[in-house]
């Protein structure tokens, strides 16, 4: 039987530190100019990149003073859909490699996806865990209320391949799949509101993100085998209708590169995969 393990927070001197560490190695990488006008870039990034963009967005102030980043985050396919409705964006960063491919499908890029992060899957359950969810077999058990994403949400695609996964491993049964989608009550607009209802008390079991895990205090979590996790990829992309390409283009280098991993990394993010 698998184990519940408690969530540890980011310690936030160490993050301090690897912030300060960060900005200081990748400062020489781009030349300041001090006549050069201040730019504001629209970062539109994953909800699961919240708490990582806020550190990013600190650390890049120092490593470029002409650039400050706003952030917005919602889902990735939501993020997708108002770029193509024109909404302002210098930068999506997507959960997915799906909804940036989309866009520059679409023509709505400059240039070509850039994979900055990757990241695991894991279960959620409230800290006291009333259901007694402890295996991911328990989430096909009869009267487990599942809060899973809405259907175009990056999350929900990863979770339903783990979830056919898990049902291919030894000592699952058969109905697996469809007992568990049986379970799911609702259907949120990201992997945030579903990390919200779960620390809420009101759904009994959740799969997110690892870094989603991570940043909440009042949830639990139960370990999926690594056999049957999913890997998640995410990509940037420079959006074409971007009046400072060259500024977002800077910025989603740096991301990918050692200043941004070393911040991503902090909050629990894989390296993007090789």
């Amino acid at each position: 039987m698998t184990k519940r393990r408690p969530i540890r927070l980011v310690v936030a001197a160490a993050l301090a530190t690897t912030l300060a560490a960060c900005a200081s190695a990748a400062r020489p990488t781009i030349a300041v100019d001090p006549m050069a006008p201040h730019v504001e870039l629209d970062i539109l990034g994953a909800a699961s990149l919240k708490g990582a963009l806020d550190a990013v967005a600190t650390a890049y102030a120092a490593v470029d003073q002409t650039v400050s980043l706003v952030i917005s985050t919602d889902s990735s396919a939501s993020l997708e859909t108002k770029v193509e409705q024109g909404a302002p964006a210098d930068v999506f960063l997507s959960a997915d490699t799906t909804n940036p491919q989309k866009l520059v499908d679409g023509g709505f890029v400059t240039g070509s996806i850039v994979v900055f992060a990757g990241n695991k899957l894991t279960i959620i359950v409230p800290r006291d865990n009333p259901a007694g969810v402890t295996s991911p077999k328990d989430l096909a058990r009869p009267g487990i209320d599942i809060i899973a994403a809405g259907d175009e949400v990056p999350i929900t695609k990863y979770a339903t391949k783990l979830v056919q996964n898990l049902a291919a491993q030894p000592g699952y049964p058969a109905t697996f799949a469809a007992d568990y989608a049986a379970n799911v009550v609702s259907k949120e607009e990201n992997v945030e509101a579903v990390v919200g209802k779960i620390d809420l008390g009101q759904g009994d079991a959740g799969i997110v993100y690892v870094t989603d895990a991570a940043a909440s205090t009042r949830v639990a979590t139960v370990e999926v085998p690594d056999r049957a996790n999913v890997p998640a990829t995410y990509g940037g992309v420079v959006v074409k209708a971007s009046p400072h390409q060259d500024e977002a283009g800077a910025f989603l280098t740096w991301l990918a590169g050692p200043g941004g991993q070393a911040i991503l990394a902090g909050f629990g993010f894989l390296p993007p995969p090789g």
